[in-house]
C-alpha cells in the first residue's frame, strides 16, 4: 500500500505538470500523512540535510568546469585534435564526434553540456559534408551520454551520495564501460555510413597532428590530473572538482585567452543556475528517500524479487528492465534519486558489488536520456539543430541498440567492470 501511495502521488503530480522537485515533496507529504508522521519541521529538516553533503560540493565545480570548457576554447581544440586523427576516414566526422565525446566526458561529466557543445560544433559540419541530418543528430545525442559514465561524472557523484557508495571507486569503475560505449557507437556509425558517398577530406599530416596535439595538450591534461590525483590519493572526488574548475579557468583565461573577464559573469551565472536546479532536486528527493526507508519499501521490494535473489544475473536483468522503463518516462537525476535508495538494499542482499551495480545503473539511466517522451539529450540536439524530436530519435535508434548491447554485455560478464576497477582503485 505504501508503494502504491508513493508512486500514485508522484505520478499524479508529474502528470498535471508539477516540476519534479515539487512532485517529490508532494509524494513525500502524502507518504508522511499515510504513515501518520506528518510534521512540517521534519520535512524542512530533511530538505536541508539532503543538500548538506560534502561530496555534493563537487557538482557546482564540475558544472563550472563544463561551462568554462565550452566558453573558453577547450572543446574547440579537442574537436580539431580529433579531426586530425580520424577525420579523413569514411564517415570520419562521425568518428570525430565519438572521440571528442570521450575526451570531453573526461572534462565535464555532464551529458547536456557535452551534447550541446558537440551539436553546436559538429552538427553543421556533418550536414555540410553531406551526412543525413537526423542520423548525425542521433549520433551526437548518443555520444553525449558517454559523459555520465566516463569520470568525472556528476551522475556517479549523486549515485554515490544517494547509495552510500565510494565515488572514487565509481569513477574508476566507469572508465572501461565508458570507452566500450564509445567503441559500440563508432561500430554502429560504421554500419550506418557504409553506403554513404560523402567526399573525404585529405588526411592530416604528421606535422598537423602534432600541432593539433600541442594546441589541445592543456585540455587533455585535465583528465590525467584528475585520474592520477584520485588514484594516488592526492585529493578526493570533491577536491578534484575544485581542481578541474580552477585548472579550466586558468587554461581558458591565461593559456588560450578566449574567456575574457567580461564573460566570466555569464559563465558563473549559467553554472549557478544549473547547480541550483540539481541541488534543489537532490534536497527534495532526500525527503522521499528518508520516508522510503521509514516505510520499509526496500524490504517490500526484496520480498517481490525473492525468486531472483539466488541468481544475481537474473536479478540484474529484472532490475535493468525496470530501470530502463522508468528512465524512458523520467529524467536521469530523479531516476537516480528515487530508485537508488529502493534498489541498493536489494543489491547488497544479493551480494552484488555496489560500484558494479552503479555503473550498470548509470549507463541504463543515460540511455534513458535518448528515449522519448522525455529524452533530454534529444531535446538538446533538436533545439540546437532545429529539428523535430522524432527525427533525432529515428536517427539515434541504431546507436541505442549498440548501447543496450554494451549494457547486456556488462550484465552477462561482470569481470569487464570488476577487473579494471579493482586494478585501478586497488583499495
Amino acid at each position: 500500500m505504501t508503494v502504491l501511495i508513493f508512486l500514485s502521488s508522484l505520478l499524479a503530480a508529474m502528470l498535471i505538470g508539477v516540476p519534479i522537485a515539487y512532485a517529490l515533496l508532494l509524494s513525500g507529504v502524502a507518504l508522511m500523512m499515510h504513515l501518520d508522521l506528518f510534521d512540517a519541521q521534519i520535512l524542512a529538516q530533511n530538505v536541508i540535510n539532503g543538500a548538506d553533503s560534502f561530496p555534493l560540493l563537487a557538482i557546482p565545480f564540475f558544472m563550472l568546469a563544463g561551462e568554462v570548457m565550452n566558453a573558453g576554447g577547450l572543446s574547440k581544440r579537442l574537436v580539431q585534435f580529433a579531426m586530425t586523427l580520424v577525420g579523413h576516414k569514411r564517415g570520419g566526422l562521425g568518428y570525430v564526434v565519438v572521440v571528442t565525446a570521450c575526451l570531453m566526458a573526461a572534462l565535464s561529466g555532464s551529458a547536456v553540456a557535452d551534447t550541446a557543445a558537440l551539436a553546436a560544433l559538429l552538427l553543421p559540419m556533418m550536414v555540410r559534408a553531406g551526412h543525413d541530418k537526423a542520423t548525425s543528430g542521433g549520433l551526437i545525442a548518443s555520444a553525449g551520454i558517454i559523459a555520465p559514465v566516463i569520470p568525472p561524472s556528476i551522475a556517479f557523484i549523486i549515485f554515490g551520495v544517494a547509495g552510500n557508495v565510494s565515488i572514487g571507486k565509481l569513477f574508476m569503475a566507469g572508465i572501461v564501460p565508458g570507452l566500450l560505449l564509445g567503441i559500440a557507437i563508432a561500430a554502429a556509425w560504421a554500419w550506418v555510413v557504409r553506403r554513404e558517398n560523402v567526399p573525404l577530406p585529405p588526411k592530416a599530416s604528421f606535422r598537423q597532428q602534432v600541432s593539433a596535439f600541442k594546441d589541445a595538450i592543456w585540455a587533455l591534461m585535465l583528465p590525467v590530473i584528475i585520474l592520477v590525483g584520485l588514484k594516488m590519493g592526492v585529493f578526493t572526488p570533491t577536491e578534484a572538482a575544485v581542481v578541474a574548475a580552477v585548472y579550466s579557468l586558468f587554461v581558458a583565461c591565461v593559456i588560450y585567452r578566449e574567456l575574457r573577464l567580461a564573460s566570466l559573469y555569464k559563465v558563473f551565472a549559467c553554472a549557478a543556475r544549473t547547480t541550483a536546479i540539481v541541488m534543489f532536486l537532490i534536497a527534495a528527493a532526500m525527503v522521499a528517500a528518508w520516508l522510503i526507508t521509514v516505510a520499509d519499501i526496500p524490504g517490500q521490494i526484496i520480498d517481490i524479487l525473492e525468486p531472483f535473489m539466488d541468481n544475481p544475473t537474473l536479478l540484474l536483468i529484472a532490475m535493468m528492465l525496470f530501470i530502463l522503463a522508468v528512465g524512458m518516462a523520467m529524467d536521469m537525476m530523479p531516476t537516480i534519486l528515487i530508485l537508488t535508495p529502493v534498489l541498493m538494499p536489494v543489491v547488497k542482499e544479493a551480494g552484488i558489488d555496489p560500484a558494479y551495480f552503479g555503473v550498470l545503473f548509470i549507463i541504463n539511466t543515460a540511455i534513458g536520456l535518448m528515449t522519448p517522451p522525455v529524452g533530454t539529450v534529444l531535446n538538446v540536439v533538436s533545439g540546437v539543430g532545429q529539428m523535430k524530436m522524432d527525427q533525432v530519435a529515428r536517427g539515434a535508434f541504431p546507436f541505442i541498440i549498440a548501447q543496450v548491447s554494451v549494457l547486456v554485455l556488462l550484465v552477462l560478464f561482470p569481470a569487464i567492470v570488476m577487473v579494471p576497477m579493482e586494478f585501478l582503485w586497488g583499495r
